[in-house]
């Protein structure tokens, strides 16, 4: 009852009874002869270690045509108390009777979910409101409470379909935003997007999400947004702007996307009134899979990806993978680094145990000898090795090395993390360290025409790009590419790793949002997400005979993708690449 007293308090906001409308009565939104009536029950939730110390109310709707012979469809409703109230504006239970019963829906349970407190500590004290925390916040945190947490509560008692299609998600304002955001971390379990009113703005990173749609990897989500001319204006944002921005970034996606525009407040009385509309679009064709639509984008993602090419997990099991790199035969390299091994996958898929001893070697890359160099971390050295009898030579020591790269000329750049600095080895000469400026340095790679070093900050946002001057040395040091940084982190970092180039110009950067793609001008284009519940990835390189596949290290996983890309290899000779667009 707590919950529920200090929910309603929380849902004021919104103005359920705002005088607006009327609007037309869908004959769902009805009780109707004949048509059976699901039931509703009620429980809490305080078990969160995802949102420790909450307590929640939420409510399970199980319709009358289930009978738990098959898993049945999945709604999950945000701010769950408003849509249960016969007598409201959405009337949920009465449309999910009423379009199930007339098959536009599949049988379907509801579960409507109240977000969550922290009780007060005493008499004279506040409850924590957890509700913008939870909802405002664009990170995977809460579809991780969803999936994780509260779902398989319900799930002890109700068999529900595990197929991402068949599973729908809904919320208004807060709620909403909640919903998309769970989606679009989550489309391998959500996948259909109810949105009424929704808080696209800036209360916890909810305004970025537009420009994310337009430079992200397209997605298989269908989402209905509605809103009103007269919704919220107020010091974080226009909601009737944010909305409409989301529907023309997820229609230049080439999402499938539906919407409903009025001249209401911030109410729910529009977004309920088309409540049942919405469900019949949403559902529409339930047994067929809700997919992307790549001849629809026109976004980077139709230039630079391949239609129905997804991520192909190619090696598992390990401990943490780093520094891919392709091989003279097309083959990947790659060390593990805890277990101080470098495996090899040859062209055909197969991996085998390269080196079984490589005291902690973390980045790789061939240099123009053909030999195999790397950045042993256990002896602070610069090594290579012959590929046919893995005899050893050290080119350096004393450098606590992370990555490296390698010019066509035989010049080595090395990175040096704790010291944030790049050295550089020339042929038959001694290290030399060319700058200790850096905020931070992880990955290093050479541009296509290898006129230009570029070095990764994992600390910051910034990729820096430096001039190789004549003698080899790094001049006119830049933060230069602009990434984006994850939402919701406590840390506000990008987590930019090792990276790759295209013959084109473009710099892949492995981050904590997977790979940032930037033009070169240093602008992000098109931001490819690591598979789903997959680690982000550590490093990524190009492969495969025609260097169009793409690699990733994903912590104990490694995964290729084909691609419309082509990469440059930096040990083979230079490539102008063509003049951007400024």
């Amino acid at each position: 009852m707590f919950c529920k007293t200090i929910f309603l308090m929380l849902c004021l906001s919104l103005h359920l009874f705002a005088a607006e409308g009327p609007y037309p009565v869908d004959p769902a939104s009805r009780r109707q002869a004949g048509v059976p009536m699901g039931k509703v029950s009620k429980f809490s939730f305080q078990q969160s270690q995802i949102y420790p110390g909450t307590v929640r109310d939420y409510s399970v709707y199980v319709p009358a045509q289930y009978d738990g012979s098959q898993p049945a469809a999945l709604m999950v409703f945000q701010d769950g108390e408003n849509y249960l109230n016969p007598n409201g504006a959405s009337k949920a239970t009465i449309v999910f009777d009423n379009l199930i019963h007339s098959k536009e829906m599949p049988v379907t349970i509801g579960v409507f979910i109240n977000p969550g407190i922290v009780p007060a500590a005493g008499n004279n004290a506040q409850p924590r409101f957890n509700r913008s925390l939870e909802y405002d916040d664009f990170s995977d945190k809460y579809a991780r409470f969803l999936i994780e947490e509260l779902l398989p509560e319900v799930q002890k008692q109700y068999k529900i379909s595990a197929r991402p299609d068949d599973r729908g998600i809904c919320g208004a304002s807060s709620g909403a935003i909640a919903a998309f955001t769970a989606a679009w971390h989550r489309p391998d379990s959500f996948r259909r997007v109810y949105s009424m009113i929704g808080t696209y703005v800036g209360l916890r990173g909810g305004d970025e999400i537009s420009t994310l749609i337009r430079k992200t990897e397209p997605k298989p989500l269908r989402v209905f947004l509605q809103d009103g001319s007269n919704d919220n204006n107020i010091y974080c944002g226009d909601w009737w702007m944010a909305n409409q921005m989301m529907e023309r970034s997820l229609s230049f996606a080439g999402y499938e996307v539906n919407h409903l525009w009025g001249d209401g407040a911030h109410s729910h009385q529009h977004g309920g009134a088309i409540f049942a509309d919405a469900m019949r679009w949403l559902w529409k064709d339930a047994s067929t899979p809700v997919r992307t639509h790549y001849d629809l984008c026109k976004g980077k993602a139709k230039d630079w990806l391949i239609a129905d090419e997804d991520w192909q997990l190619i090696s598992q099991g390990h401990v943490f993978t780093e520094g891919p790199v392709c091989g003279p035969e097309g083959d990947v390299y790659f060390t593990d680094i805890p277990r101080s091994q470098i495996i090899r996958i040859s062209a055909d898929g197969k991996a085998s145990l390269f080196l079984q001893e490589s005291q902690k070697t973390n980045g790789l890359c061939f240099g123009p000898d053909g030999r195999l160099y790397g950045c042993r971390t256990g002896s602070k050295e610069i090594v290579s090795w012959d590929l046919k009898n893995k005899a050893e030579q050290v080119h350096a020591r004393g450098i606590e090395a992370n990555d490296l790269t390698i010019a066509h000329d035989g010049t080595i750049y090395v990175t040096e993390p704790a010291k944030k600095a790049v050295w550089m080895i020339a042929p038959g000469k001694e290290k030399r360290m060319t700058s200790d400026s850096f905020h931070g340095v992880n990955g290093i790679i050479l541009t296509p025409d290898q006129t230009r070093v570029e070095v990764a900050d994992p600390s910051g946002r910034f990729v820096y790009s430096c001039q190789r001057a004549k003698d080899g040395m790094l001049q006119h040091i830049q933060p230069y590419h602009h990434l984006h940084l994850p939402p919701a982190t406590v840390e506000i970092r990008s987590g930019a790793d090792g990276m790759a180039v295209t013959r084109d110009g473009q710099l892949l950067v492995a981050t904590a949002m997977g790979i940032q793609i930037c033009d070169q001008p240093g602008r992000v284009n098109l931001i490819l997400p690591p598979p789903a519940g997959a680690r982000h990835p550590s490093n990524v390189c190009f492969a495969g005979a025609g260097l169009n596949d793409l690699i990733i290290t994903c912590g104990d996983k490694v995964y290729r993708r084909k691609t419309k890309m082509k990469g440059v290899l930096s040990w083979q000779a230079p490539i102008n690449p063509p003049k951007p667009g400024l």
